[in-house]
């Protein structure tokens, strides 16, 4: 009985739709040379625009309504009640379908939390729609409705929405909040693009309003990355401070947060200030006494010397992406498919006190139309050599050191570029490639990138934004005594 209830509401609504369009003005005439069934070619008349406004008035207006959505809050202080039909409602979700094939009566009542149900006439405006407006704090609760009610469409449209609005400005920011949704909410895809935005763009979370507000799972999962992208690890123990001292965490909970900072990347001068300054550090010194002294120890003596006796392989020694100029330099290649460029820069040795007078000089090659050696002709007919840069060959970038030293026994030098780009009107991160002489070792060095078009999402005012860093990285060499 129900079944034929829709039936004939979906004829009626059909019905009332056909009288409304012949009343619009002629829709879009379009040619495109379709075939009919005699072999000719067909145009194409299209109302597709009329009938969505007749169903956005239907909505509106409540014609041929048959059931009433009764929206109400878990303390119902507040209900909503929408005039909708069921063949919509059916098409557009197996939920609906279901609930309606099961109603005994002309009104659902639905039972939503008070931010769905705030946004809960835009999520049936969708369905009638197919289109939907929204902004940064309205996409969790229409996610969480389109999720419920088995929208697909929607749902993916709003993750998609997500994960290219993470740098957009907010006033208490919200990829945090995102991240913590998707991970509850299962969506693997909006949970690994908001880590990686964090991780790669972390200045920019630390300085946010929700950086305190972040869960403890968080936390942890960011301070245990190598790849994280900031100025120091003194910014990164800055915020952690702050973040300790609005939340007051159990006491495991902060230790284990202290003992992941990597000490011996700070310079001695700034442990001693910690030691004496940080109200923190004072409260829960003998939780991370071990990693201050190995810290003091791995600045004091020489890292062959180290290596010796300690596993210099471990977090506590292992740099991360930091944007000091120690560390790298920023490189802006303009009219990037032009030709070869080059640049050179100097780094520290390495994060050891015993190497902090000593540089590197590097010298950085860009050839934007490179080939690798086995896709190259090596000679024509004639037997000449042909040039080993042509078209149809890909960007890559070869970093080397100017000079040879015996300083670098035991140290394996990790070259990452960071490809800089424009979101949102905020410089972000996009890519990250790590490799220890070229960009060949990675195989997709900028190989989705479109450097030739000026609005290319690769290229700010037809440049391309690289950041080197170079992560010094000591060797252990002979295994732990005593």
């Amino acid at each position: 009985m129900v079944k034929q209830v829709v039936q004939i509401c979906a004829g009626m609504l059909f019905l009332a739709l056909c009288v409304h369009s012949g009343a619009a003005a002629a829709g879009m005439l379009r040619v495109d040379g379709a075939q009919d069934g005699g072999g000719g070619s067909a145009d194409t008349i299209s109302h597709s625009l009329t009938l969505v406004q007749r169903l956005e008035a239907l909505l509106v207006q409540g014609n041929g309504s048959d059931v009433s959505l009764r929206v109400e809050t878990p303390s119902a202080d507040e209900v909503k009640v929408i005039q909708t039909h069921s063949l919509v409602l059916s098409l557009q979700s197996p939920v609906f379908e279901e609930m309606l094939l099961s109603r005994n009566s002309s009104t659902l009542v639905l039972k939503e939390s008070s931010d769905c149900a705030a946004v809960f006439d835009k999520f049936i405006r969708y369905l009638y729609c197919g289109e939907i407006s929204l902004r940064l704090d309205q996409a969790i609760p229409l996610h969480k409705l389109a999720t419920k009610y088995q929208v697909m469409g929607l749902q993916q449209g709003i993750t998609q929405y997500m994960t290219q609005n993470l740098a957009r400005d907010s006033s208490s920011g919200h990829v945090a909040g995102w991240y913590e949704y998707a991970l509850q909410a299962g969506d693997v895809t909006l949970r690994d693009s908001c880590l990686q935005y964090m991780a790669w763009n972390l200045t920019s979370v630390l300085q946010s309003a929700e950086w305190v507000t972040i869960s403890s799972q968080l936390l942890m999962s960011l301070l245990q990355r190598s790849d994280l992208i900031l100025q120091s690890e003194m910014e990164l123990f800055a915020a952690l401070e702050a973040w300790i001292i609005q939340n007051e965490p159990d006491g495991l909970t902060a230790e284990n947060a202290l003992r992941a900072v990597r000490y011996a990347m700070m310079p001695p001068r700034e442990l001693f200030r910690l030691q004496t300054q940080s109200s923190v550090l004072a409260r829960y010194q003998e939780s991370v006494r071990d990693l201050l002294y190995m810290s003091y120890q791995f600045h004091s003596a020489s890292p062959l010397h180290m290596a010796k006796y300690f596993d210099v392989n471990c977090s506590l020694f292992m740099p991360r992406n930091y944007l000091s100029a120690v560390w790298g330099s920023p490189w802006i290649i303009s009219n990037p498919t032009r030709d070869d460029r080059s640049t050179s820069f100097q780094t520290q040795l390495g994060p050891s006190g015993h190497d902090a007078s000593k540089r590197v000089t590097w010298n950085a090659l860009f050839s934007p139309r490179w080939l690798p050696l086995s896709m190259r002709p090596m000679y024509t007919e004639t037997g000449a050599m042909q040039p080993t840069r042509v078209e149809g060959g890909r960007p890559r970038i070869i970093i080397t050191p100017a000079t040879s030293s015996a300083d670098f026994a035991g140290v394996n030098f990790q070259k990452t570029v960071l490809v800089m780009a424009q979101q949102q009107g905020k410089v972000v991160v996009k890519h990250v490639y790590n490799f220890h002489q070229s960009t060949e070792e990675n195989g997709d060095f900028l190989a989705e990138a479109d450097l030739y078009r000026r609005t290319s999402d690769y290229l700010m005012d037809s440049s391309l934004f690289l950041h080197i860093v170079v992560k010094p990285l000591y060797q252990t060499l002979i295994t732990t005594k005593n």
